[in-house]
């Protein structure tokens, strides 16, 4: 698709605020009339629109495409889309830890143990970590109260914690971003801790450095469209 308006604005709609392009309705990919519930985000997203030049990249678009996601995909089925995301809680990132070397056991434990702590206080929970990737499970409690705690989302943050969670491999990760206990980049830090030191000790490669950079990228654009939900 070639850029065919001139103009993407923000109006005030009874239940958010809706994205228009030269005054006519943005529409996801059902139909469905693109409406943000933050003014800030409905915001953004015109930005991003207004933005793009020649030919439209969707990827240039990552908060669009997470708002489309929020109204076609989730919003239909919420409870199904948060069961998708909670069976992340049986074989967080977190759990996993290698057996060597000692300077890579110890950069797991410093990124990961602060974040299976916060859950254990945030969520009254424990877990069950491993050396290797030999599946443990973790206690029904842990999961169930984790469940709990990505169900009573509203399809919009559903919508932005699934990359969090599919990108990074990581729930704690992504309810303790989405809660504010950790930074975006600290985050990020954390879950692509193991990709990072694969490349640190065999050196540059130009393929892998870009997967990384487009994981990153949009895992870091999941963060900006839940912090401009809480935005007024």
């Amino acid at each position: 698709m070639k850029r065919f308006w001139t103009a993407a604005e923000v109006t005030r709609e009874s239940d958010g605020w809706s994205v228009n392009l030269d005054g006519r309705p943005l529409r996801t990919p059902a139909r469905a009339s693109l409406e943000a519930p933050t003014e800030a985000l409905a915001r953004a997203i015109a930005a991003e629109w207004n933005a793009a030049e020649g030919e439209v990249d969707p990827r240039r678009m990552p908060l669009t495409g997470l708002a489309n996601a929020a109204i076609d995909r989730v919003a239909p089925d919420k409870a199904e889309f948060a069961a998708s995301l909670t069976r992340y809680a049986e074989a967080d990132l977190a759990c996993y830890r290698a057996d060597g070397p000692q300077a890579l056991v110890e950069r797991q434990s410093k990124a990961w143990d602060p974040l299976l702590d916060w859950a254990r206080r945030r969520f009254d929970v424990d877990f069950q970590t491993t050396v290797g990737l030999l599946h443990v499970p973790q206690p029904p409690a842990t999961v169930d109260r984790l469940g709990h705690a990505v169900a009573s989302l509203d399809p919009f943050r559903l919508a932005g914690l699934s990359p969090l969670v599919t990108i990074g491999g990581s729930l704690v990760a992504a309810l303790a971003l989405i809660e504010k206990a950790i930074a975006p980049v600290d985050a990020w830090n954390a879950v692509s801790l193991e990709d990072r030191w694969q490349l640190d000790q065999w050196g540059s490669d130009a393929e892998a450095e870009q997967v990384l950079a487009n994981r990153r990228g949009d895992f870091l654009a999941a963060a900006q469209f839940l912090e401009l939900l809480d935005e007024a």
